[in-house]
């Protein structure tokens, strides 16, 4: 059964509750704190993008940390992320033209605003940069791009054994993701596994992976953001986020945490993973949520932990 995160609190009385899966693994890799059921399988999202590039630059992509950064990212689709995909793509004698993810319009609120009415694209998606990435990859190798999101494609089977073999665990579910990438179930304990490995390992990959996302958290994300804003000023810190309520941040020595809210939602977002953060003895910046009753707060949403 899930645990209680997260409760919205309207003048002293609790409102509701966001109930979900939580695991701290301290800097040896031992569960410190876990709530609900984190042995049971969820689909990670977007916060496997960080192993997913991680088995492309194993795989021989070459990216300065500029363009690497986008490869892990869920951008905001500002003019400066799509330019990057296009470099990407670039690099490898390709266009947006090769692009297979789904067709969107940017998940940024002033990037949105700004698209105004144009048609959706495949490169304003915001894994394109994944997307852009993966391509790079398949020409590198001589690989096919024509399918280069089916599930037996020599790529998708390289980033399955990535993920499995930090994680873990075998997958027992396999679908795509909201991109059209394929998706593959594994455990909040499993997912803080794996993305502690890339926070912990020697190897070049790990390395490029986790020195581009810090370097460039506007990249990963977008300018004003959570996982910007964050990574941003807690020295360190690697984040990201997944649909659906899945959260993953770790530090610098290892010490990680990972959740998925039940309900999908990211309103507790902030909330959540400032509590988790606590308990490893790191303050993050004060963003308390309000609730309000005609316009005057009334209440909050507070972690539960």
């Amino acid at each position: 059964m899930p645990a209680a995160l997260a409760e919205v609190i309207r003048n002293e009385m609790v409102e509701s509750i966001h109930y979900g899966h939580l695991v701290l693994l301290n800097a040896k890799g031992e569960i410190q704190l876990e709530l609900g059921d984190i042995n049971l399988p969820i689909f990670p999202r977007s916060c496997v993008k960080p192993l997913q590039a991680r088995a492309m630059v194993k795989a021989g992509l070459n990216l300065e940390p500029r363009l690497l950064a986008l490869v892990t990212a869920s951008h905001s689709g500002s003019e400066t992320h799509i330019e990057i995909v296009h470099q990407i793509l670039t690099s490898v004698g390709l266009d947006e033209s090769a692009l297979q993810c789904a067709l969107d319009k940017p998940i940024g609120e002033v990037e949105r605003k700004k698209w105004g009415d144009a048609p959706a694209t495949r490169i304003a998606m915001n894994c394109s940069g994944k997307h852009a990435g993966m391509l790079a990859t398949c020409i590198t190798n001589n690989w096919p791009i024509e399918n280069y999101l089916a599930m037996d494609h020599p790529l998708q089977k390289l980033i399955l054994s990535e993920i499995e073999s930090t994680a873990s665990e075998k997958s027992i579910n396999k679908t795509f993701d909201g991109c059209g990438a394929p998706l593959f179930a594994i455990s909040t304990l499993g997912l803080a596994r794996a993305i502690q490995d890339v926070t912990l390992s020697a190897d070049s990959a790990s390395i490029q992976i986790r020195n581009a996302m810090r370097e460039y958290p506007e990249l990963v994300s977008g300018v004003g953001r959570l996982t910007q804003r964050w990574m941003s000023v807690i020295p360190g810190l690697l984040m990201k986020e997944g649909a659906e309520g899945v959260q993953i941040a770790s530090l610098a020595d290892g010490r990680t945490l990972a959740f998925k809210i039940s309900d999908g939602g990211f309103r507790p977002f902030s909330v959540i993973t400032a509590a988790a953060l606590a308990h490893f003895g790191v303050k993050a910046p004060d963003e308390s949520i309000s609730v309000f009753g005609g316009g005057a707060p009334v209440g909050s949403i507070r972690a539960t932990f």
